[in-house]
């Protein structure tokens, strides 16, 4: 049998093919850490390298994606405040294509809460570029 196939370009610095039947499999998610610098605080979320892998396939259902948001929750549940969450997809999707292997995924509550397409035009950091701690 053969095993389909998710190829993306490496020239663009994207992840590597990802074999179907090998899909990742959890835990998505290493360890959360809360930072703060003066009045801002932001979320870091640190994949796993299974996370990784599963964030870096194109097509992929969302499921994986909130299995990951569960894992992000039940490390810091003070998390589900509005907008992370929405911050933290947009990372599942974006961050392994646009900076592979950025060593955490920053989520801000002080950031606007904006629809998806927002979102993606922002980078996944809406209201201004990412926090300078």
């Amino acid at each position: 049998m053969l095993a389909a196939l998710v190829v993306a370009p490496m020239s663009l610095g994207l992840a590597a093919p990802v074999f179907a039947d090998n899909d990742p499999a959890p835990p998505f998610i290493d360890h959360v850490k809360w930072v703060h610098y003066g009045d801002l605080s932001s979320l870091r979320v640190f994949p796993t390298q299974s996370g990784r892998a599963a964030a870096g396939q194109l097509g992929k259902p969302r499921g994986q994606g909130d299995e990951a948001w569960g894992e992000v929750l039940a490390l810091a549940p003070d998390a589900d405040i509005p907008g992370l969450r929405a911050q933290f997809i947009c990372h599942w999707r974006l961050a392994e294509f646009g900076y592979p292997g950025k060593t955490s995924w920053n989520l801000e509550p002080w950031r606007p809460v904006v629809d998806e397409n927002t979102m993606i035009v922002e980078g996944c950091n809406p209201g201004g570029s990412e926090e300078p701690f």
